[in-house]
């Protein structure tokens, strides 16, 4: 492993014990910032009212950590707007946000048009899909960037299992971007959970990063982070273990190839390959193909936008 890779898991890799509530609501005091957490949401019904349930009652009633919860509903067809209401979060429809620029499916896109109805200086992005939620996915991610005004991003680190096999979990991350960050961008390579859905960073970051509208966010803003603001501005922070719904396995191909995507856009962005990935069914007359486009689109950082700017000036 390259040193600067070792001397930043001794720097920048934390636990959440290391940063008491008590402390974190010192440092909020003291530099007056807001925190805002943004929950993407396509059809979670079963989970995320006791996500907002737990982050309210911890982190806003017992502790006013955090200033805001919101929920970007993508188009679910299940009670997923109501019952995130009822537990207590705002509720907003990724369509109604920036209606001037059509919507295209796709967790990146939820991100990027977040940015828009937030108001938090450090904002905070939670998966919706979590079973056995603790709030310290949250206090843990957050706390690096009110104590070090040095750090700028926190990834959550955790176990993933696979059922009841540990540490079997994020396959997508071993066989797709542990590998890719590992030739290609080898700093990265101390991050635990590259792909992981939790993690928070500084509005004045993201709203510089363009956002891959699919899979590939997170190893896109990853890789722009590290170019944006340098390794040690990158953090990560254990908060114990993650249980969420694992998707099968064609699922986890379409990701892994949008993901791939994203990086090759990174490596060389005039060298286009065939953004579609062709997979395999059994139909009566033996395998039928499948194929599905792969995410290619951007959206730009959001102070290009001029509806944020605007926001911003008012």
């Amino acid at each position: 492993m390259l040193e600067e890779v070792e001397r930043w898991l001794s720097t920048r890799s934390w636990s959440v014990t290391d940063r008491p509530l008590h402390k974190l609501m010192a440092a909020k005091r003291t530099t007056g910032s807001t925190v805002s957490v943004v929950l993407p949401a396509l059809n979670e019904e079963e989970t995320v009212g006791e996500i907002v349930a737990i982050i309210r009652h911890d982190l806003m009633q017992q502790v006013p950590l955090v200033d805001e919860i919101v929920v970007v509903d993508s188009g679910s067809t299940d009670r997923t707007s109501e019952v995130a209401a009822a537990a207590g979060a705002r509720v907003v429809h990724r369509d109604e946000i920036l209606p001037r620029i059509p919507t295209v499916p796709g967790k990146g896109e939820v991100l990027w048009r977040s940015l828009l109805v937030t108001s938090g200086d450090i904002v905070c992005f939670i998966d919706a899909d979590l079973k056995e939620f603790s709030s310290d996915f949250v206090s843990g991610i957050v706390g690096p960037l009110l104590t070090d005004p040095g750090v700028d991003l926190v990834k959550a680190m955790y176990d993933r299992p696979l059922g009841s096999a540990a540490g079997q979990g994020g396959r997508v991350t071993e066989l797709m971007a542990r590998p890719l960050l590992n030739m290609h961008w080898p700093q990265l390579a101390g991050f635990v959970q590259p792909l992981g859905g939790e993690y928070a960073a500084r509005r004045s970051l993201l709203e510089q990063l363009p956002f891959p509208v699919g899979y590939g966010v997170e190893l896109g803003m990853l890789v722009d982070a590290l170019h944006l603001v340098g390794l040690d501005a990158l953090a990560q922070v254990d908060v114990g273990v993650r249980r969420h719904r694992h998707q099968d396995g064609q699922a986890l191909g379409r990701m892994a190839a949008a993901i791939y995507r994203t990086a090759q856009l990174r490596l060389a962005r005039g060298h286009m390959i065939r953004p579609a990935l062709t997979q395999f069914e059994r139909g009566e007359d033996g395998f039928e193909p499948r194929t599905h486009s792969v995410d290619t689109e951007e959206r730009p950082p959001m102070a290009d936008i001029a509806e944020y700017q605007s926001r911003r000036v008012a």
